[in-house]
């Protein structure tokens, strides 16, 4: 077991570098910088900060990560960082800043997540596992964003905003509220389509799984009396169905930002 270093690339002799790390031409690891087993920079990557990259990652050319991030309540003090799990694949100009010294210090990023061309994900964020984000989808700051969940190209979340688990952005929306579990938005401003049946089919969820979370959509979102009313209608008449109350939890819980609705005047 061994690294490759290419003559061209400065490491920080302080960085800690796993078992067959490769590092490609021109790139650039600061003093703070642990990259996991195996993970691998193409060529002009640069790194710096408490930056840590967990095992298998591929890094493309002209990543950038750990620099100061780009709120200016953030003083430069604390020890704040980025701390990336397994096996993700950061593609080309892909842009990750560090948490902040006035809110949470560490920027995450789960297993297994695909960031595409132009990718940004601003300080404070915490992503999950299996991400993807395509070409130039932005992240603002303190955004939440579940497991299994797509944003399609040119999408933008704002700040503060919270994505379900297996949510779907659709490409060019622009997403100023949450949006729950297993929803698909889309438009300028976003609003709720329904679900994202396709990524449920896709990831193994059964017919009858389907059938019933859209029978509770129509339910949440229907015309009927108040949208408090219909949760605790909801609530009582799938307590037993563990999707459908993730949805109702989801809602339920504290938040700064309202919720994506469907658009009532189609």
């Amino acid at each position: 077991m061994s690294v490759t270093i290419h003559p061209s690339a400065i490491v920080d002799a302080k960085a800690e570098l796993g078992a067959d790390v490769e590092i490609g031409p021109f790139c650039t690891i600061g003093q703070g910088v642990t990259l996991g087993d195996r993970c691998k920079l193409v060529s002009h990557v640069t790194l710096d900060g408490y930056t840590r990259v967990g095992a298998d990652c591929t890094l493309y050319p002209q990543v950038s990560m750990g620099y100061p991030p780009q709120d200016f309540k953030h003083g430069g003090g604390g020890q704040v960082g980025i701390e990336i799990g397994e096996r993700c694949v950061f593609r080309e100009m892909v842009n990750i800043h560090p948490g902040t010294d006035v809110g949470k210090p560490v920027t995450r990023i789960g297993n297994d997540g695909y960031f595409m061309v132009g990718s940004h994900v601003a300080h404070e964020c915490q992503v999950g596992n299996n991400v993807t984000l395509s070409n130039y989808a932005q992240l603002g700051g303190n955004v939440q964003i579940g497991h299994y969940v797509t944003l399609g190209g040119v999408s933008a979340i704002h700040q503060h905003t919270r994505i379900g688990d297996h949510a779907f952005v659709a490409g060019m929306a622009l997403v100023t509220n949450d949006v729950i579990p297993y929803g698909l938005v889309m438009g300028n401003a976003a609003h709720l389509q329904g679900l994202n049946v396709i990524g449920l089919k896709r990831r193994g969820f059964d017919r009858t799984q389907i059938h019933r979370m859209r029978a509770a959509y129509r339910l949440l979102f229907a015309y009927e009396g108040t949208f408090a009313e219909r949760i605790e209608d909801a609530a009582k008449l799938y307590a037993e169905e563990p999707l459908v109350m993730e949805i109702i939890q989801f809602i339920k819980a504290q938040s700064g930002r309202n919720l994506t609705l469907p658009d009532m005047r189609r």
